[in-house]
C-alpha cells in the first residue's frame, strides 16, 4: 500500500500541471498571478514541509495510534471501515481541522506555525503548496477526539490526505463565485477572503472542505467585489529564505517573551492572539501601524534572466531529489534520512539566498556540492564523493572569478592582492582535498602532501587577512586561540599522536591558530558583517581540523565524515563569502543585466 508521502509524490505532476494551466489562463485573461521567485519560494516551503514530515509524522501518527489503541472510548472499527464510517470520519476530520485552523489564527504559538501558509503576497495554486514545517508539533492535539472515538489510524490518515488535497484547488483568483456551492463548501471565493489582510476579511472562513462550520460558529465572510483582497500577513516576510519563513514568528514571540517584565506576560505572549504584545514591550520596541496600501507593494528583488534560468533548473533538481527521498523515506534508516534531508535543506536555503541576491549562483552550487560531498562520504558512496569533493572547491573558484571579473580593471592594488591570495588559498585547499581523498588508494601515503597543501592554504589566508589589518589587532583573541590550539595539541600528543607527526602537526596547529587569531583581530578593527563571516569561517576551520585529528590519531568518532566535512565546507564558504562582500560591488556578473521582476497586481474575480 502506498504511504502518504508516496501519494504526494504521485500527485506532484498533477499539481504542476494545474499550476501551468492556471498560469496560461491568467496570461490569456491578462491577470497573471505568478512571479517566478514568489512561486518557487512557496513551492520550496511545500517541499520542506513534506521532507520534514518524514520525521514529525512519527510524533503525530505515533501519538494518534497510541491513543486510538489504548485510550479510545469507543471500539467500532467495523463501522469506521464501512462507507458511512468513512464519510463520517471525513466530516469529523474537517470539523477538527476547522478548530485547528481557527486557533491557528487566534493563538500566538499556533499562528507561528500557520503563518508560513499566509506569507506570500500572491494568491495562486503555488500558494496552496506553501505549508508549514512545524505545524505537527501541536496540531495533533486537535485530532485526539477522533482517536478517542476509535477512528482507526488508517482511516484518519486517508481522510486527512483527502481534506488536504481538496484545499489545493481553492487557491486561485481565476475561478469566480460559484453560487450555491459557495454557501456549503470552501471555494476559491471563500478562501480568498481567508487569505486577505483587509480589516473586513481578517480571520474569516476557516473551513477546509465545508464552509458551513464558519456559518455555524460566526466566522463566515462573503467576498465583496468592491473590496479587492490584499494578500500576505500583517508584518510582511520579505524574504525567500525557507528557514526564516518558518522561524520568523517564533523569533518575534521569543523576543517579546524574553523582554516582558511581568512573568505572566512572558507566557501570555504565546497564548494571546497574534499581534498582542505586553505594554512595556510595545513601548520599548514599537512597531509601525498596519498600512494596507503598503502591503499592496509587492516584494520582488530584481533577478537577471540567467538567474531566473538558474533558479528554475535548481528547483527542478530539488523537486526530483525530493521525490526520490520521499518515495524511499519510509523504508530507509533514520540516519540516512537525516543526511539526505540535510542535503535537500542546504539546497533549498542556497536557492532562496541566490534568488534574493544574498549569495551568487556559484556560491549556491558550492554549498550544494559540499553538502553532497559530505553525504556521499558519510554513506560510503565513494565514486560520487570523488566527483563532488573537488567540484565544491571548483565552484568556489568560479564564484570568485565571476564576482571579480566585471570590475577587474578598476580594482586597486590592495584589492588585486586580496583576490590573488583568496584564489591561491582555494587552489591549495583543492589540492589538499584531492590528496586526502586519494590517501590510502596508493602505496605511498598522501596525508603529508595533503597537510602541506592545507598549510599553504592557511598561510595564504593569514596573508589575506593581513592585507587591510595590522598583525593580531586583538591580543585577547590571540591568547585565547593560542591557548585552545596548545590544549588541542597537548591532547593529541598525550593520546597517541605518532612521533613522526608531532612536528608537522605542531606547525600546522600553530598556523591555523594564527589564522583564526588574525581573522578575529581583523573583525575587531573593521566591525562589519563581512569580517565577522571571515572570523567565523576561520574558527570553523579549527573545529574541522580538530575533529579530523582526533578521528585519525586518537580514536574513530561516530559519523566523523559528517562533522569534518560539514564544518570544513562551512569554513570555506564563510571565508569566500565574507571576502567577496569585502569587495563591496553592487552586483555579481550574473546580476549586471538584472531587471526588477514584478508580480502583477490582480483584481479578484
Amino acid at each position: 500500500m502506498l504511504t502518504p508521502s508516496q501519494v504526494i509524490v504521485l500527485a506532484t505532476p498533477v499539481f504542476f500541471a494545474l499550476i501551468a494551466v492556471e498560469w496560461f489562463i491568467g496570461l490569456k485573461r491578462g491577470r497573471n498571478a505568478y512571479a517566478l521567485a514568489d512561486a518557487i519560494s512557496s513551492l520550496n516551503l511545500g517541499v520542506l514541509s513534506q521532507t520534514s514530515a518524514v520525521f514529525t509524522k512519527l510524533l503525530t501518527l505515533g501519538i494518534y495510534t497510541f491513543v486510538a489503541s489504548h485510550v479510545a472510548l469507543i471500539e467500532a472499527e467495523t463501522f469506521w471501515m464501512s462507507l458511512p464510517g468513512w464519510v463520517l470520519a471525513l466530516l469529523f476530520y474537517d470539523f477538527c481541522y476547522y478548530w485547528l485552523h481557527r486557533m491557528g489564527h487566534e493563538v500566538g504559538v499556533l499562528w507561528a506555525a500557520h503563518a508560513v501558509h499566509h506569507q506570500s503576497q500572491a494568491y495562486n495554486l503555488s500558494t496552496a503548496l506553501r505549508q508549514t514545517s512545524s505545524g505537527a508539533l501541536l496540531g495533533w492535539l486537535f485530532y485526539l477526539p477522533m482517536a478517542l472515538a476509535g477512528v482507526p489510524p488508517l482511516v484518519f490518515a486517508v481522510v486527512g490526505l483527502i481534506d488536504l488535497l481538496y484545499q489545493f484547488w481553492v487557491h486561485t483568483e481565476q475561478v469566480k463565485k460559484l453560487g450555491w456551492f459557495d454557501r456549503w463548501f470552501c471555494s476559491p471565493s471563500n478562501h480568498r477572503v481567508h487569505h486577505a489582510v483587509n480589516e473586513q476579511y481578517l480571520d474569516k472562513n476557516y473551513g477546509g472542505i465545508l464552509i458551513i462550520w464558519d456559518r455555524l460558529f460566526g466566522t463566515f465572510k462573503e467576498e465583496d467585489d468592491k473590496e479587492p483582497c490584499v494578500y500576505g500577513t500583517r508584518g510582511l516576510l520579505q524574504s525567500w529564505d525557507p528557514l526564516w519563513a518558518n522561524a520568523t514568528v517564533y523569533r518575534q514571540l521569543a523576543h517579546d517573551s524574553w523582554h516582558a517584565r511581568n512573568w505572566l506576560d512572558k507566557v501570555r505572549v504565546w497564548l494571546k492572539p497574534p499581534g498582542w504584545r505586553p505594554t512595556d514591550v510595545a513601548q520599548r520596541f514599537p512597531k509601525p501601524v498596519f498600512d494596507l496600501d503598503a502591503h499592496r507593494i509587492l516584494y520582488a528583488p530584481p533577478m537577471s534572466r540567467p538567474l531566473r534560468w538558474f533558479a528554475g533548473l535548481q528547483f527542478l533538481a530539488l523537486v526530483t531529489g525530493t521525490a526520490i527521498f520521499l518515495w524511499q523515506a519510509d523504508q530507509s534508516p533514520l540516519a540516512s534520512n537525516l543526511i539526505w534531508f540535510g542535503v535537500l535543506l542546504t539546497g533549498q536555503w542556497a536557492l532562496g539566498a541566490a534568488m534574493q541576491g544574498r549569495i551568487s549562483p556559484w556560491m549556491a552550487l558550492m554549498l550544494q556540492s559540499g553538502a553532497l560531498a559530505t553525504a556521499t562520504a558519510a554513506l560510503g558512496m565513494r565514486e560520487w564523493h570523488w566527483l563532488f569533493k573537488p567540484a565544491t572547491m571548483g565552484f568556489a573558484l568560479l564564484c570568485i572569478a565571476t564576482c571579480v571579473s566585471p570590475a577587474w580593471i578598476s580594482i586597486q592594488k590592495t584589492s588585486k592582492n586580496h583576490v590573488y591570495l583568496l584564489l591561491a588559498a582555494i587552489v591549495c585547499s583543492l589540492s589538499g582535498d584531492v590528496f586526502l581523498m586519494l590517501d590510502g588508494q596508493f602505496r605511498l601515503s598522501l596525508f603529508i602532501p595533503g597537510l602541506i597543501s592545507f598549510f599553504l592554504a592557511h598561510t595564504c589566508y593569514i596573508a589575506l587577512f593581513k592585507t587591510d589589518t595590522p598583525w593580531f589587532a586583538s591580543r585577547r583573541a590571540l591568547w585565547l586561540i593560542a591557548t585552545i590550539g596548545a590544549a588541542m595539541y597537548a591532547y593529541l600528543f598525550t593520546h597517541g599522536l605518532p612521533a613522526a607527526m608531532r612536528i608537522p602537526v605542531a606547525v600546522y596547529v600553530s598556523v591555523i591558530a594564527l589564522m583564526a587569531a588574525q581573522a578575529w583581530g581583523r573583525y575587531r578593527v573593521q566591525q562589519d558583517r563581512s569580517a565577522l563571516l571571515v572570523a567565523l569561517g576561520a574558527s570553523a576551520f579549527m573545529v574541522s581540523d580538530s575533529i579530523l585529528a582526533i578521528n585519525r590519531f586518537v580514536q574513530p568518532l561516530p559519523w566523523a565524515a559528517i562533522w569534518v566535512l560539514a564544518s570544513y565546507y562551512v569554513a570555506q564558504a564563510l571565508i569566500v563569502q565574507g571576502s567577496l562582500r569585502w569587495q563591496a560591488r553592487p552586483h555579481t556578473a550574473t546580476d549586471l543585466s538584472a531587471q526588477p521582476e514584478r508580480l502583477p497586481s490582480t483584481q479578484p474575480t
